[in-house]
C-alpha cells in the first residue's frame, strides 16, 4: 500500500472540517507525524483515509474527463468554422 503524506490543510480538505480538527483527528488516530523540510507537518494516513483519498481523486478524474470532451468539442466545432484556405494559412503558420 502506498504511503500518502498530507499536511493539515490537506487533511482538513479531504475530512471537510478545520485544520485544527484535522490536527486533532490526527492524533485521535495516532497517524504518523513528521515535519518536513518545508516546516509542514505531515501526517501519514492510515488505510480507511487511504481509500478516501483514492475515491476523491477517482471523483475528481471524472470531472477532468469531462472538461476535456468539453474542450474537444469546442475545437471541433470551431474548426469547422474554418473555411478550407484559412484553416491551409494556419498549417503553413506554424
Amino acid at each position: 500500500m502506498p504511503q500518502i503524506w498530507m499536511t493539515y490543510d490537506e487533511l482538513a480538505t479531504l475530512c471537510e472540517c478545520s485544520s485544527s480538527d484535522a490536527r486533532l483527528r490526527a492524533i485521535h488516530l495516532s497517524l504518523d507525524r513528521k515535519k518536513s523540510r518545508d516546516g509542514a507537518t505531515r501526517v501519514k494516513l492510515d488505510l480507511a483515509l487511504t481509500a478516501k483519498f483514492f475515491a476523491s481523486v477517482r471523483e475528481a478524474d471524472f470531472d477532468l474527463e469531462s472538461a476535456i470532451e468539453a474542450l474537444q468539442t469546442t475545437h471541433r466545432q470551431m474548426a469547422e468554422l474554418l473555411t478550407p484556405n484559412e484553416a491551409r494559412g494556419r498549417r503553413g503558420m506554424a
